[in-house]
């Protein structure tokens, strides 16, 4: 993991910590952890993980807060679904509302009955989630006894992998990769409904977020070094995108926020990494017509 460098000249920590996230512990808890263990208040999370989830936390530190929608949504999981048992949440956390004997199945069949979900689908939403319902989350409306019927929306799934079945215990291990908004939970409830035995999640891993992945992350108990572990280099966190050094000329009219010259090939409304003369982050721009570049973020604006 890659050592945390400056976003502007002044000195700011300033980069993403890849926290792997223990279970029975909300992603806003893990957030207050982390401000202390840094002593910053200026700390965000990329992407919620359910208190019983565990795995890949993405977490931005200081001014790489606002770097946070320039990163990849695309997700990695590991998860295990037990068939023939169904719940309100769908997963084992949530009251069980029906069980039978799952069918006998194959790997064979497993795999056939798993080809439907993969590419673009459409998919419902947990009633118990984030997801807003005239205003409100849809798990406090659900917990209060309110009826949450949530309409199916597209998510797409880029690769869905057996990885084991277990016959006796109805348990099968997936891998998923996926886009944002994408619901593991409802991927293991529209499993179970499809074999006709019900379906919800057990366990759940996400090995990988916003580009960062399992290996890079810290424990929990890393967290209380001193000092605290080193932080991912924000441009490393940009790789994936274009990236413009300004000159020493071009410094102050960047940080007054004025048009730049850039590659003319670069497409219209593409994101930009702007780097400074020194080699560090300096903003975020996207391209506006041929060859010129409008700042979206000065890190180290004038005035």
């Amino acid at each position: 993991m890659g050592a945390s460098r400056q976003c502007t000249p002044s000195a700011l920590t300033c980069g993403f910590l890849v926290l792997d996230k223990p279970a029975g512990l909300s992603s806003h808890g893990c957030v207050a952890r982390v401000r202390r263990a840094y002593g910053l208040k200026r700390v965000g999370h990329g992407g919620t993980l359910d208190p019983a989830v565990t795995g890949v936390l993405p977490i931005a530190l200081g001014p790489a807060t606002r770097l946070l929608p320039y990163l990849s949504g695309d997700k990695t999981y590991r998860g295990v679904v037990q068939l023939g048992v169904r719940t309100d949440s769908d997963d084992l956390e949530g009251e069980v509302l029906e069980r039978q004997q799952p069918p006998q199945l194959t790997c064979t069949d497993l795999e056939a009955a798993l080809e439907p979900f993969c590419g673009l689908i459409q998919q419902r939403p947990p009633a118990i989630s984030a997801v807003h319902v005239n205003g409100q989350r849809a798990y406090k409306l659900a917990r209060a006894g309110e009826s949450v019927e949530l309409q199916a929306r597209p998510v797409s799934v880029h690769r869905l992998e057996l990885l084991h079945w277990d016959p006796e215990l109805g348990r099968l291990e997936l891998e998923v990769a996926c886009s944002a908004g994408t619901y593991i939970r409802s991927l293991a409830r529209d499993l179970g409904e499809a074999l006709g035995c019900g379906g919800c999640l057990a366990q759940l891993q996400r090995t990988e977020a916003l580009g960062f992945k399992l290996e890079q992350s810290v424990s929990w108990e890393q967290l209380e070094a001193v000092p605290p572990p080193a932080l991912v280099d924000p441009l490393e966190a940009l790789s994936h995108l274009q990236q413009h050094q300004l000159t020493t000329e071009a410094l102050a009219g960047w940080r007054c926020g004025r048009l730049q010259a850039c590659e003319p090939a670069w497409p219209i409304d593409a994101p930009v990494v702007v780097v400074g003369p020194d080699g560090n982050l300096a903003g975020m721009a996207r391209v506006q017509a041929s060859g010129q570049l409008q700042p979206r973020l000065v890190l180290d604006a004038a005035g």
